[in-house]
């Protein structure tokens, strides 16, 4: 880990806590971007700094039903992960292919999360690449979220509800030491969260809010939830890392 990573972490980020993600996730999502999202998975680490997001409520979560959520019509197997403690990251399969990353938020038993949409790669590009061979560019690694997800190497079902709050199965370590749960660095170790299928993750959150940010409709959302009526999607204004928009069916307005 480089010494301008380590100074990262240290001044403009910290580690989330359950108490950080117990708003629900409309409240949550604009403060994940610029947030900073890591993954070990088989020893490989990757770093990603969000900067597109999207919220989703459960069945009876906020004033609003939120007709685009997985979990709009109750607890399921599948949605599962989105009815637990906050923190946890619930990874489905979207079109029986991509595994789509959401930080779980609101209270234990309360259904909700915010989908990762897009980031930026800052560590481990080289991981990436070679999870991501057909990316054009640095900017396409995690542009999209099965993208994301993929280049983060967390895979559904074997990664769903894996833990990304450090400080339960998290080890800390003297410097310079490697332990179980910690990533070797200069001047001490990294911890993260709990394994799972060979994974560990770990989000810290930006300590100051990004400069601008951006909202609108939710992308490829079908029906009145991808409308203006539900202007859940978030993203850094201008960041190149951004996905592109698309209406969802039945979505767009009569003059689009």
């Amino acid at each position: 880990m480089t010494e301008g990573r380590r100074s990262t972490f240290s001044r403009g980020h910290r580690p989330a806590t359950r108490d950080d993600l117990e708003a629900l996730p409309l409240e949550i999502a604009p403060r994940l971007l610029g947030a900073l999202l890591t993954t070990q998975v088989e020893g490989e680490l990757v770093v990603v700094r969000l900067t597109e997001v999207e919220a989703y409520h459960g069945l009876g979560t906020g004033a609003v039903p939120d007709p685009g959520s997985h979990a709009r019509g109750g607890q399921t197997a599948r949605n599962a992960t989105m009815w637990g403690e906050p923190g946890h990251l619930y990874v489905y399969l979207s079109h029986g292919i991509h595994s789509c990353v959401n930080v779980v938020c609101g209270p234990d038993g309360v259904a909700g999360g915010v989908l990762l949409r897009a980031g930026e790669i800052v560590e481990g590009q080289d991981v990436a690449v070679r999870r991501r061979p057909r990316a054009q560019t640095a900017r396409d690694l995690a542009r999209g979220p099965g993208r994301l997800g993929q280049a983060l190497g967390l895979r559904h079902p074997a990664h769903d509800g894996i833990d990304a709050i450090v400080g339960r199965g998290g080890v800390a370590a003297e410097a310079g030491v490697a332990a179980e749960g910690g990533v070797a660095a200069e001047g001490g170790v990294m911890a993260l969260g709990p394994e799972r299928a060979g994974a560990r993750a770990r989000l810290d959150l930006p300590r100051a809010a990004a400069a601008s940010i951006s909202a609108g409709p939710r992308v490829g959302v079908a029906g009145v939830a991808g409308t203006h009526e539900f202007p859940w999607r978030f993203w850094i204004a201008g960041d190149p890392t951004v996905s592109s928009f698309r209406w969802g069916r039945g979505a767009a307005p009569p003059s689009a």
